[in-house]
């Protein structure tokens, strides 16, 4: 149906209210349906050919469309000009900080990537101070790499461990960081590192979850849920195809479900958390406890090391490495038997290191999940291991960026003829 309306009181603001509507509508279409005829485009947007030639020529002006072709309707007819994504000068940034790393990912519009690092940070040993140092220098090295492309930002969003006031980008509370109130975004603005790139903060696991919901394992899946396997474990839920917020924006906060009244002390401050159970830091415990998080002098450690000198000590004949992984399999197996019962996902999605150790984690789970759940929901259910990595929160981050400019395509300045 077409937007254009009738005019009166306030018209030029409805006007620019229903343009932006149409050309994210036109923007859309081109962006899901590949090559496109702008008639095409027409057709399946109920919007007249005029107004969409129009709204296509401020789209190509923002350089987020352009004309590829001839494109061949068929044999008889005058060939037209197919429309596509453009966007490869239009850069979307997704960054994730966690207790022992730090990660970038970049994309332009149509989907070239234009950066994927991480970081060996150790913010257990850190004040939030120094880690928001160490995390706008790695958002500051980034953003001149992909300037140095040629690329304009659109936006950056973070990724944090814990619960995020998402219309502040204040960190509410981030246990394994030891961050409280922590205002991110105002902080970051301060240290001018992208002056005028909007920059947002959500939840890790959330984001994780869009990733996996967008161009995962899980691609497409309407009901999932996604199991950060950090240090601590998030959970990010989508439901019907939409992400499960809350009230406030802190669902998913599994990790801290009490398990085991007689446990160990979460990072919470609270006894027996689930986290305590299944996360990296339990892992490591339970398998190297003199390499423990936490114990000795900080070192800096990626997730990834841990693993790998955890492998070694298994191949020197360590037993403690295989009864470790058996055992955070069948804990991390009685919680997703909530979860299962809870939300009755199609498919939850193993990341982090949990995708690291799937082949040994996920029999054991499998296990204690087909016990202690709904035997119809379980039967429909399978747990699959991410292939994102330890990348996946910040995938889904720039993927935030991106579809903020689909939602409204003039964030995107018109460039100069």
């Amino acid at each position: 149906m077409d937007l254009t309306g009738p005019g009166g009181a306030g018209a030029p603001s409805d006007q620019a209210t229903i343009r932006r509507a149409n050309l994210s509508l036109v923007l859309r279409q081109v962006s899901g349906s590949g090559p496109c005829s702008r008639s095409a485009v027409a057709a399946e947007t109920g919007l007249n050919k005029n107004t969409v030639t129009s709204l296509v020529g401020e789209l190509q002006a923002r350089a987020l469309v352009k004309e590829i072709g001839p494109r061949h309707a068929g044999a008889v007819g005058r060939p037209s000009l197919a429309l596509v994504l453009d966007g490869a000068g239009v850069g979307a940034l997704g960054v994730e900080v966690n207790v022992d790393y730090i990660a970038a990912y970049a994309t332009d519009l149509a989907g070239r990537v234009l950066a994927d690092r991480r970081v060996g940070f150790d913010a257990l040993g850190r004040d939030p101070g120094r880690s928001i140092d160490k995390l706008a220098q790695v958002i500051g090295r980034t953003v001149a790499d992909i300037g140095r492309l040629g690329v304009a930002l659109a936006g950056i969003t973070v990724a944090v461990p814990g619960l995020v006031d998402t219309s502040t980008g204040t960190v509410v509370v981030a246990p394994n960081l030891g961050w409280r109130l922590v205002p991110l975004a105002d902080r970051l603005r301060c240290a001018a590192i992208a002056p005028d790139v909007p920059i947002t903060v959500d939840n890790d696991a959330n984001l994780a979850a869009l990733a996996e919901y967008r161009c995962g394992v899980a691609l497409g899946t309407a009901n999932l849920i996604y199991l950060t396997g950090e240090v601590g474990v998030g959970c990010g839920i989508i439901s019907g195809g939409r992400l499960l917020n809350g009230a406030d924006g802190f669902a998913g906060e599994v990790g801290h479900i009490r398990v085991d009244p007689a446990g160990e002390r979460c990072g919470c401050g609270r006894i027996g958390c689930w986290e305590t159970k299944v996360g990296l830091a339990a892992l490591v415990r339970m398998a190297a406890p003199d390499h423990a998080y936490g114990v000795g002098p900080p070192v800096v450690r990626d997730p990834e090391e841990r693993l790998a000198e955890m492998e070694q000590q298994r191949a020197a004949g360590d037993p403690r490495v295989d009864a470790a992984i058996t055992e955070v399999g069948r804990w991390l197996g009685v919680g997703a038997a909530t979860l299962v019962n809870l939300f009755n996902p199609r498919v939850i999605v193993l990341g982090g290191y949990f995708a690291q150790l799937a082949d040994r984690i996920i029999p054991v789970a499998q296990t204690e999940l087909d016990q202690l759940s709904m035997r119809d929901a379980a039967d429909r259910c399978r747990l699959t291991a991410s292939d994102l990595g330890f990348g996946a929160a910040s995938r889904g981050a720039a993927h935030v960026v991106i579809e903020r400019v689909l939602s409204d395509p003039t964030t995107i300045s018109i460039r100069n003829p």
